[in-house]
């Protein structure tokens, strides 16, 4: 039950994208709290180590790993001026996609699964690039451990599930990120 009250907290209003795009973002500080400041994040980042231990065996390390380094190389092009199309749709995606793969309990190939993480983690990256000023190497650091800090209790929330009624719960979780946190956001978004 812990985990579906889980959900249903980080469903509740908070700022939903928090890329705002106006380069405020600096310091070792604000890169680790800048992950918990959006609903967005949140989601996204627990339903990837969600579905990381889902997946089982090497995807455990293997999926939050292509996520981190995707999320750097995006935050590296973000900070570089480079320009990709439809980032903030590509984040609302993530949202909506990644709940329904937790909703699901879906096991994807390990290419298919690995790239579609390291898409994710591109995009929210690039948001970040874009956002970052001053100690930028600071911030960066600090969204990188807090989001491999979220990953990693997405991760053990499924290890703690099993198969009863927590793993029930942690898809109703995955069903209500991916319909009401991105419904939410794309209300927010359009």
């Amino acid at each position: 039950m812990r985990p579906l009250l889980l959900a249903l907290a980080l469903c509740a209003p908070a700022p939903a994208l928090a890329h705002t795009g106006i380069g405020h973002a600096h310091g070792l500080a604000a890169g680790l709290l800048h992950p918990l400041g959006g609903l967005d994040h949140l989601v996204a980042m627990l339903s990837i180590g969600v579905w990381a231990g889902i997946l089982g065996g090497r995807a455990r390390l293997r999926l939050p790993l292509a996520f981190l380094g995707a999320m750097a190389a995006g935050a590296a092009l973000g900070m570089a001026g480079v320009v990709l199309p439809l980032v903030e749709a590509g984040i609302l995606a993530s949202i909506i996609v990644l709940g329904a793969l937790v909703a699901a309990w879906a096991s994807l190939p390990a290419a298919a699964a690995l790239s579609l993480g390291a898409v994710f983690g591109l995009l929210h990256g690039h948001a970040h690039g874009t956002e970052m000023a001053g100690d930028a190497l600071g911030y960066a650091a600090g969204f990188l451990v807090a989001t491999a800090s979220l990953h990693g209790a997405g991760l053990l929330l499924t290890l703690r599930a099993g198969l009863g009624e927590p793993r029930h719960a942690l898809r109703i979780a995955g069903a209500a990120a991916s319909v009401v946190a991105g419904g939410a956001l794309l209300l927010n978004w359009t």
